[in-house]
């Protein structure tokens, strides 16, 4: 290929370049650029050429630098630096990547790291004294005391079903977490019969307590995914039984052609400033914290199904006291 050739191609090459290519004198001065470094760099070339680089350049040098940009923005690029000769002058061939996206990337990680080393804390954390009971009392049943009558011995077994239970429990709301944190599939929103769908989940729990109350219209008929909806309930109706006071009531209605479901206790409510933390993540009211377990999942589990399913979720006070959870849902 004759000397036009290669030059015609050099250049061809250098104007295709995804990457920025600055070519800077021995006095720091632009001498050249690519479109793509105009672009990185948001300045016309013919107002880069001729101006000061502006940063240190050394041969086989690779750095991050952080530009001004001509609106005030900062961003961050990936330097390399190459020492060339052009007519017998020396040159330094900077190119130039946005590092940005990595930097995001970067950051993003060690965010999703940070939260990974939350839940493995959460769960160890949840899980010592429910499993710490239940060793015990296998042992009382595997090495009897003397004197164990019928009615203690039940009364343990009792007691094992009751902490597994909860264990069953806690490790579907972090799986639950963790399915919703993938971004995986949510499941396939359905019709779903409202009352018919309570009196299901009560049956199935077992749930014969004598403070629920249940107002709800047979004809209500709402969009979701069951399995979702179940979680949302479950996590209201576990709220309610756990920090408020008999009687609970489930209500629902029609409301601007959604279905809106109601779990209202007569407890002490919630305090107005823990009000705005509710659902988020692992918060808990420092005021019961102590005096219930529990992870601080559940309320953020039923808002982040509820908005996957096209409704969502709130709280609102009871009148004159108590504590209403409420979730809306698309009408079926």
């Amino acid at each position: 290929m004759a000397d036009d050739g290669r030059q015609e191609l050099y250049a061809a090459m250098m104007l295709a370049a995804p990457d920025g290519i600055v070519a800077v004198d021995a006095d720091g001065c632009v001498g050249a650029c690519n479109p793509a470094a105009a672009a990185l760099l948001e300045r016309p070339a013919d107002e880069l050429i001729g101006s000061v680089f502006g940063f240190p350049l050394a041969d086989g040098e690779s750095t991050e630098v952080t530009l001004v940009l001509p609106n005030g923005r900062n961003k961050v690029v990936e330097m390399t630096v190459a020492l060339a000769r052009f007519d017998g002058r020396r040159l330094y061939v900077a190119t130039l990547r946005d590092g940005t996206r990595r930097q995001q990337a970067d950051h993003v990680l060690q965010a999703a790291l940070e939260h990974q080393s939350v839940v493995v804390a959460v769960a160890a954390h949840q899980l010592h004294n429910p499993l710490a009971a239940l060793g015990a009392l296998v042992h009382v049943l595997r090495e009897p005391p003397p004197g164990l009558t019928d009615e203690r011995r039940a009364e343990v077994v009792e007691r094992i079903a009751e902490r597994t239970a909860r264990l069953q429990a806690l490790v579907r709301k972090l799986l639950t977490a963790a399915r919703l944190d993938g971004a995986g599939r949510q499941g396939v929103p359905e019709p779903v019969q409202v009352l018919g769908f309570l009196r299901d989940r009560f049956a199935e729990s077992g749930a014969a307590h004598d403070g629920l109350r249940l107002a709800v219209p047979a004809r209500l008929v709402a969009r979701v995914d069951r399995a979702g909806l179940a979680e949302i309930f479950g996590n209201y109706l576990e709220n309610a039984l756990a920090y408020g006071r008999d009687p609970v009531e489930i209500t629902a209605r029609e409301a601007d052609g959604r279905i809106e479901l109601r779990v209202a206790d007569h407890g002490p409510g919630v305090p107005e400033s823990f009000v705005p933390h509710l659902f988020e993540r692992y918060r808990r009211d420092p005021a019961t914290a102590a005096a219930t377990e529990g992870t601080g999942l559940g309320l953020w589990i039923a808002r982040s199904l509820a908005r996957a399913n096209g409704g969502d979720a709130w709280y609102e006070p009871g009148r004159p006291n108590g504590a209403v959870f409420c979730v809306s849902l698309p009408k079926g």
